[in-house]
């Protein structure tokens, strides 16, 4: 067969357009095909496909701090306190014989804190109204144990309680801290058991608020037993934290947790307002019970105000005090027969110090009588119509009086 040069130049011509077409549908599929492949690796990473996996880095916090030091020095010696107490039964049972006790129950749950071993003894201060009404006591360690317990004394007025465990699965005991040297603004944390024992071992930071803030206390009956002069905090204190520990930065008790004001008059909702009993009394408290089972407390035998609740014109006319004068006590009755009585001491005098300690206020001299105890002498400075005048009293057991 034979082909002319035109048929030869047009079949030329379609079979370079059929090599062009070729060529650029190969180059069109690869393009395509890189096209698709990184969108899709874009989607992969931007889902955080396959590409990567999330990891967790090593802390940047590095060290122990100072908090959580002292919460695990001294964690191990506050325990839950379980108040048991006999419960009616709720119907008849077949094994049911006559006269047999119910069984007791869980009625409270409270804490406390291990402050000595002595030989095989363990001893552990709490609240006395974690322990009202109990038949028998339970003590709950840090580490799950469970311990019974024995009541050695308890003390209505400042709320402490002593108890008595076996000392062989004790490991460690608190140490208290001078109370007097703690300051407003300290950070402290709050060891304890809220709301029982099923949150055992809790710890909360707040700062002191106040040193030696004045409140009503009541007993369980709602019956008056005066003013007690606490450290107020804002760490939150909850039921079940009552006979915990308040401690500071360095792991040492300044105080056991007593209280917490819920509300105010009016209904106002009140947040962050705790109480605790400063070691110092506690001290004091807890040595008359291991010895006595009870607390006899001294007294002067005199009813007394605060200096600063009178005004500035009575300070000048009728006490006849100077301007330098502006903290102390004033008495505003004394009981014949009584240890202030007897020294001499008479209505409108004002005392300023008490074993040579500057007085603000009657919580500072509550603070000193009861870091004493019957038949101690302490000395007593005070102003009679701008005077100073100094005596010395042999305190006696506490009257029907405030101090």
């Amino acid at each position: 067969m034979k082909f002319n040069r035109k048929q030869n130049k047009n079949f030329s011509v379609s079979w370079w357009i059929i090599v062009l077409a070729l060529v650029a549908g190969l180059i069109g599929g690869v393009v395509g095909s890189l096209g698709v492949q990184k969108y899709s690796n874009e989607i992969s990473t931007a889902v955080g496909g396959t590409k990567k996996t999330v990891k967790v880095s090593d802390t940047k916090v590095k060290g122990t701090s100072a908090a959580t030091k002292a919460f695990q020095q001294t964690a191990p010696a506050v325990v839950s306190v379980i108040n048991l107490q006999q419960q009616q039964s709720s119907g008849w049972s077949l094994f049911d014989t006559a006269g047999q006790d119910d069984d007791l129950k869980t009625a409270s749950e409270g804490s406390g804190v291990i402050y000595k071993t002595s030989g095989r003894e363990a001893f552990i201060v709490t609240n006395n109204h974690v322990v009202t009404g109990s038949k028998a006591l339970q003590v709950l360690l840090s580490d799950g144990t469970k311990l019974n317990a024995t009541l050695v004394g308890t003390d209505k007025i400042s709320d402490i309680a002593v108890l008595k465990v076996k000392s062989s699965k004790i490991k460690q005991v608190a140490e208290f801290a001078n109370s007097n040297e703690v300051q407003t603004g300290e950070s402290v944390l709050a060891i304890g058991s809220p709301l029982g024992s099923d949150y055992a071992t809790s710890v909360t930071e707040g700062i002191v608020s106040a040193t030696k803030r004045e409140v009503e206390s009541e007993d369980d009956d709602g019956n008056s037993l005066g003013k007690a002069t606490v450290i107020q905090t804002d760490a939150a204190i909850n039921p079940g934290n009552s006979g915990g520990a308040l401690i500071n930065l360095s792991g040492q008790v300044i105080g056991i947790n007593s209280m917490k004001l819920t509300n105010s008059s009016g209904g106002t909702s009140v947040e962050g307002m705790g109480f605790s009993i400063p070691s110092n009394t506690v001290v004091n408290i807890i040595n008359q019970l291991e010895k006595d089972g009870k607390v006899v407390r001294p007294a002067l035998g005199i009813k007394m105000v605060d200096l600063s609740r009178v005004s500035i014109d009575d300070q000048k006319n009728v006490l006849e005090l100077s301007d330098d004068h502006r903290g102390g006590v004033i008495i505003v009755n004394v009981t014949d027969g009584t240890p202030a009585d007897r020294a001499g001491l008479k209505k409108y005098d004002v005392i300023t110090k008490a074993d040579g300690q500057d007085l603000d206020d009657t919580g500072d001299l509550r603070g000193i009588l009861n870091s004493h105890k019957v038949g101690d002498t302490i000395n007593i400075t005070y102003y009679r119509k701008g005077h100073e005048n100094t005596t010395e009293i042999k305190l006696t057991a506490k009257a029907n009086d405030n101090g």
